[in-house]
């Protein structure tokens, strides 16, 4: 079956709970309110269903291949590139300085997240790409923001992150990668980078890869890291593309899923690849990004936006998952239902547990892709708004959501992905319906660009105990505001929602007490719950927008305002609170209660 971009959906989650209106109000962003939404939008559906997705499955079966350290890219990826830059949707977010369309990332994301549903696989070039271009925006120098921005923003080159090595994962300051300082302000790059996404690929003339490494006589750990630009290509004064620089594609990794992507082993310095003049000898040509000794700092800018941009990835799948097991649904004719409502065998749509499947896809989906519509709008609020503030509280908002978005919309899309096979039964687990490569393409998900325990830890760490639970507990009162709402709303649902969403603020709440309280005197026993906490905190904050969402949809379902979509709404908020908030009560205990026996099994005894 087709994908079809779910615009409905996602322009009601940016006009009444991301608010356009709002954001349309900011200095920038003038002419992006929701007429600009919803033709970006439209326009975006267009390009994805019809020239992106039919590419899926051939990606699957085809993946790209390397020979001779050159990679080629499934057969049409190519094509669907060129017509992705001339579209302009590399652009779409970033600003009109640099060639950018200049809208805000409220809508941005939901094109985002139709380009990695229509296809996860091509969808990672540009994801890159993007966390290239906020690292140079921040930090790069003027003369690297006018060699490399233009191109980038446009998609004419394409970017990357290089960070892992053999010996180090997500702990870089196992980082071996060296820098040797050269006259005029140079840098030689030599080492090993793995699972670097199109690390190469035949998609564009160029690829600017941004490299952690170490400078000579740098302090050990991350302290001693620096961050550089080390395109594939040269490029000279007049912006011309010049000598092939000394890193080249050793090899392709062999995955489970997102297979037409390529997850290249890249070389640096061994003299491989260069056509630079002999007398210059090895190594890769970099220059360095901001200062040396704090390319962690900046390569976090990449991190964060690749982070984000991840949990959109959970949120398309998810998507993906749903609209192919509903198709199914609808068709597969298997038993009697058991309401007598059928005189004789019906389709399986009929059947409560498969609905209760099918529900639970959905209102999970809706429920992470309305958190992240919400976290966009408030990184646009922290980059736009006019008051210093409120450009704080925006941010720090933002800031706690960004490990919630990517780590549970990613654990969320395992859930959903799985579901999606489930309810295809046996014929889920045969590769040409297609249910079982949403299962292997999301299951990267809650790996790369940090596990769900290094966002756990940055949630326990970073957003909680530093400010002793300040941020958590406003999001709280922001939540507490919203069960007030509906209850005075007065409908069944709206009471049933309220009363869930203020059982797990209450649990949320029970949480952040002990993690603010005990991560510096229990550290293992806070962590042993870090993972429960992410999923609490994140179940929490959907499902306080599955609440928003209901209010809304009533006050315009009572207008005769698309009254089949918002009753569509105002059930799965309810199905969210019964059957998704209800889980909170159980982590909550397994937190509170269970660091020790996490940690009671000697090791050996493994």
């Amino acid at each position: 079956m087709s994908y079809v971009a779910p615009v409905k959906d996602m322009l009601f989650a940016i006009e009444h709970l991301a608010r356009i209106d709002q954001i349309a109000q900011l200095p920038g962003f003038e002419d992006a309110g929701l007429d600009t939404a919803a033709a970006v939008l439209e326009e975006c559906a267009k390009f994805n269903e019809g020239v992106v997705e039919p590419l899926n499955v051939e990606g699957d079966r085809h993946p790209s291949t390397w020979k001779a350290g050159e990679v080629t890219t499934t057969a049409g990826f190519k094509d669907a590139y060129r017509q992705f830059t001339e579209g302009g949707w590399q652009g779409v977010q970033h600003p009109q300085d640099f060639g950018g369309q200049g809208l805000p990332k409220t809508i941005g994301s939901a094109c985002v997240e139709m380009l990695n549903a229509a296809n996860l696989s091509f969808a990672l070039c540009p994801l890159l790409t993007d966390g290239a271009i906020e690292a140079l925006l921040t930090a790069g120098s003027d003369e690297l923001k006018a060699t490399y921005l233009e191109k980038l923003v446009s998609g004419t080159w394409t970017g990357t992150m290089n960070l892992t090595e053999p010996q180090a994962g997500s702990d870089l300051a196992l980082v071996r990668s060296r820098a040797e300082p050269q006259e005029g302000g140079t840098y030689k790059i030599f080492g090993t980078k793995i699972f670097i996404t199109y690390g190469e690929h035949d998609m564009t003339e160029n690829i600017v890869h941004l490299v952690l490494a170490r400078v000579t006589g740098a302090p050990e750990g991350v302290k001693g890291i620096s961050l550089f630009v080390v395109p594939k290509f040269l490029v000279n004064a007049d912006g011309s593309l010049g000598a092939r620089n000394d890193v080249h594609c050793v090899s392709i990794e062999h995955k489970m899923g997102i297979k037409a992507s390529p997850t290249a082993v890249l070389q640096y310095g061994d003299g491989t690849a260069a056509s630079i003049a002999d007398s210059a000898g090895p190594g890769a040509v970099g220059y360095l990004v901001g200062e040396e000794n704090r390319g962690l700092e900046y390569m976090f800018i990449m991190m964060n936006a690749a982070r984000y941009a991840v949990g959109m990835q959970g949120i398309a799948v998810a998507e993906r998952a749903y609209q192919r097991a509903v198709a199914y649904a609808r068709e597969r004719v298997q038993s009697r239902p058991v309401d007598g409502s059928l005189p004789g065998s019906g389709p399986i749509i009929h059947h409560p547990d498969v609905r209760r499947m099918l529900m639970t896809m959905r209102a999970l989906t809706e429920g992470c892709r309305a958190m992240a519509s919400v976290a966009a709008a408030a990184y646009d609020g922290a980059h736009h708004h006019p008051d210093a503030q409120t450009r704080k509280e925006h941010q720090a908002f933002y800031e706690f959501l960004v490990p919630l978005v990517k780590g549970y919309s990613t654990e969320m899309s395992q859930e959903v992905t799985s579901l999606g096979v489930q309810v295809h039964g046996g014929m889920g687990f045969i590769e040409e319906t297609g249910a079982a490569q949403h299962m292997r393409d999301a299951r990267i998900l809650t790996i790369y660009e940090g596990t769900t325990a290094i966002q756990a830890n940055d949630l326990v760490g970073r957003k909680t105990a530093r400010d002793g639970g300040a941020t958590a507990r406003a999001v709280a009162a922001q939540i507490e505001q919203t069960e007030a709402e509906l209850l005075a709303s007065g409908t069944a649902e709206a009471k049933a929602v309220a009363g869930r969403l203020g059982q797990a603020r209450a649990a949320f709440l029970e949480v952040v007490d002990f993690v603010a309280a005990r991560t510096k005197s229990q550290p293992n026993a806070v962590f042993a719950g870090s993972v429960p906490y992410l999923l609490l905190a994140g179940n929490l904050v959907a499902g306080w927008q599955m609440g928003r969402a209901l209010l809304v949809a009533q006050a315009l379902s009572a207008k005769g305002q698309d009254a089949a979509f918002m009753q569509a709404k105002i059930a799965t908020a309810w199905f969210y609170a019964e059957h998704i908030l209800t889980r909170t009560g159980g982590q909550r205990d397994a937190i509170l209660h269970g660091g020790e026996s996490c940690c009671a099994l000697a090791l050996d005894a493994f």
